[in-house]
């Protein structure tokens, strides 16, 4: 049994989070190692079955916390379910969770962060056990509302430069230039920069090669039967040895090597319905 759902979120959150979701995979099901691949996005995780295995190395593993947010991320990682994996999690828009903490963004990338780190002991244990002790998921997204609507209220809006460049970048697939979104005006380069690592983690240039590297492999989910030819022009890469070189950047393979890999199974459940 592998059971994958996304649920919108409140239109007072629409801004800022992408969707709820949840994954339910019993444990005969389980595919081993899987590889997770980097979607600009960041998300609070609430791991509510068996412990899962994050790898360091080939060998060395940490187990994930069960309340945490996974930071921005530039490179593939292994995870690893010990069983029954049973997860619910938020899906924030590349500068969303800026809008619900203090600390900079930059600080989370490539790492799971506690949630207590972030939001301190009290009150991440008091949010992890009404996770925990809902009935559903219905009742874990009003959870979670509540809790991101009460912290929302406290912070500061959305930066404006940064919503606009994320929104640009989303809308072209990736493609837009920053010179092009900044009107030609080198004085924001600097400033939109600085911004981007705080609000969203990654640099804007490292986010727009993710949003575009996304539409690429959506295509090759989705029409397996075009050529890597076709797919490359399509997503606006130079050519094919462009498009195979930043798609093994990100994902640590190949796009032929990449379809029907069973360590990429969630993966590219993820990508399909993302």
């Amino acid at each position: 049994m592998m059971n994958y759902q996304t649920f919108p979120p409140h239109p007072d959150l629409a801004a800022l989070v992408k969707c709820y979701w949840i994954l339910e995979v019993s444990a005969e099901m389980s595919a081993g190692r899987q590889r997770i691949i980097p979607d600009g996005c960041l998300e609070m995780c609430f791991i509510l079955g068996d412990d899962i295995r994050r790898y360091t190395s080939e060998n060395d593993f940490i187990l994930q916390p069960r309340a945490m947010v996974l930071g921005q991320t530039t490179d593939p990682f292994y995870i690893e379910p010990t069983g029954y994996v049973n997860t619910f999690a938020i899906r924030f828009y590349p500068y969303g969770f800026a809008n619900f903490v203090t600390i900079p963004i930059k600080f989370l990338a490539n790492k799971e962060t506690p949630l207590h780190s972030l939001f301190g002991d009290e009150t991440a244990a008091e949010l992890e056990q009404k996770i925990v002790l809902a009935t559903g998921t219905e009742q874990r997204i009003e959870i979670i509302e509540s809790f991101l609507l009460k912290r929302l209220n406290s912070q500061v809006t959305i930066d404006q430069i940064v919503k606009t460049t994320v929104e640009a970048l989303i809308l072209s697939s990736g493609n837009s230039t920053i010179q092009g979104i900044l009107n030609n005006d080198p004085s924001k380069r600097r400033q939109l920069e600085r911004k981007f690592v705080r609000h969203v983690g990654i640099s804007p240039k490292q986010l727009g090669k993710i949003i575009r590297l996304q539409t690429a492999l959506k295509m090759l989910l989705n029409e397996s039967s075009e050529s890597l030819t076709h797919i490359a022009y399509e997503s606006q890469y130079y050519d094919q040895a462009h498009f195979i070189r930043d798609f093994k950047e990100f994902t640590g393979t190949t796009p032929q090597e990449y379809l029907g890999n069973e360590n990429m199974i969630l993966s590219s459940l993820f990508y399909k319905k993302n």
